[in-house]
């Protein structure tokens, strides 16, 4: 394992992995501020009618995504505009969102925060509300050398606790290192990843984490063309972060909007339901088609990848 030096906490990931993106001398690991950032994760004080917390979309026994839902719920029932991605490996992304529209995990909270249909908050408000607690300002103090919140503060102590959600053991992973050999069906899965899927799911992370047109037909109901409802550049339409491949067992269901409630469905996507646009990604102007054995071999590689550690690692629940 590497070890990226940091204040009195490290990031510990595998030496296969790349070096992460995320600049720690400006916001240096500290226990202390991890531990204020999972309270805060769990906290509804952070939503105006206290009923939703980051948690409640993004479920640590399911990766940190919200399984089983198509567009994330807030308060009030409403509901939000896209499927709530998984949080992990936060530390190598340099975008955030779908559509990237957030370049720094330090104030991505803000965006959940201060939507009307997810948290429908007012971060002053947050503030506020945190500095009317005795115990919030034990836990400032703590972290910061005195007892006052502020938006900043809030917001790199929700990202400490979120950059330290490292997913790296997984089968795959055990087998990187020596510790497990993959059968030869996942081995046969893994062969035929290497020559469809990884130019965009790369390893070790399984993305690029950059943006692609992946085929999908648009959403008139959400009205959502990825990258362009921000830019309004003709090059961004239908753009959408790629999303890792890892624990997809407890993200479902898949893409931007949630239509896909199975991989059996992504992947006949790819075979037969994509969208030919200007902004299509090259590897996908011809359809990749699979016999059924060999979606069998993929599905069983893909499974390698899922980390039960992860999901049922205490030290990111509530405590």
């Amino acid at each position: 394992m590497a070890f990226y030096g940091l204040q009195d906490l490290q990031l510990i990931y595998p030496n296969y992995f790349p070096k992460p993106v995320y600049d720690f001398k400006k916001n240096p690991l500290k226990k202390s501020t991890v531990d204020l950032g999972r309270k805060l994760f769990y906290d509804p004080i952070l939503s105006r009618d206290h009923t939703i917390s980051c948690s409640s979309c993004h479920l640590s026994n399911q990766a940190f995504s919200h399984a089983g839902n198509h567009l994330s719920k807030g308060i009030e029932d409403g509901i939000g505009d896209r499927n709530s991605p998984a949080i992990f490996n936060l530390a190598w992304q340099k975008t955030f969102m779908w559509d990237g529209s957030v370049v720094n995990i330090d104030v991505q909270a803000l965006a959940p925060i201060n939507h009307p249909k997810e948290m429908g908050e007012d971060i002053n408000v947050v503030v506020r509300k945190l500095n009317q607690s005795k115990e919030y300002k034990t836990l400032f103090y703590k972290s910061f050398g005195d007892s006052l919140a502020t938006s900043e503060r809030v917001m790199k102590a929700l990202s400490q606790f979120q950059l330290t959600i490292v997913s790296a053991n997984s089968k795959y992973d055990k087998v990187k290192q020596g510790k497990a050999k993959f059968t030869a069906s996942e081995n046969k899965g893994y062969q035929l990843f290497k020559g469809n899927c990884s130019s965009c799911h790369s390893e070790p992370l399984f993305s690029t984490y950059e943006f692609a047109n992946n085929g999908l037909s648009y959403n008139s109901e959400l009205k959502d063309y990825g990258k362009w409802n921000k830019t309004f550049e003709s090059a961004d339409k239908m753009m959408f972060k790629i999303p890792s491949l890892r624990n997809l067992a407890y993200t479902y269901p898949y893409m931007h909007d949630g239509r896909f409630k199975t991989l059996n469905e992504v992947l006949e996507h790819y075979e037969k339901g994509i969208v030919k646009s200007p902004t299509l990604a090259k590897q996908l102007e011809k359809p990749i088609v699979f016999n059924s054995q060999e979606k069998e071999d993929l599905l069983a590689f893909l499974a390698t990848l899922n980390d039960s550690m992860l999901v049922s690692n205490v030290e990111f629940q509530k405590k």
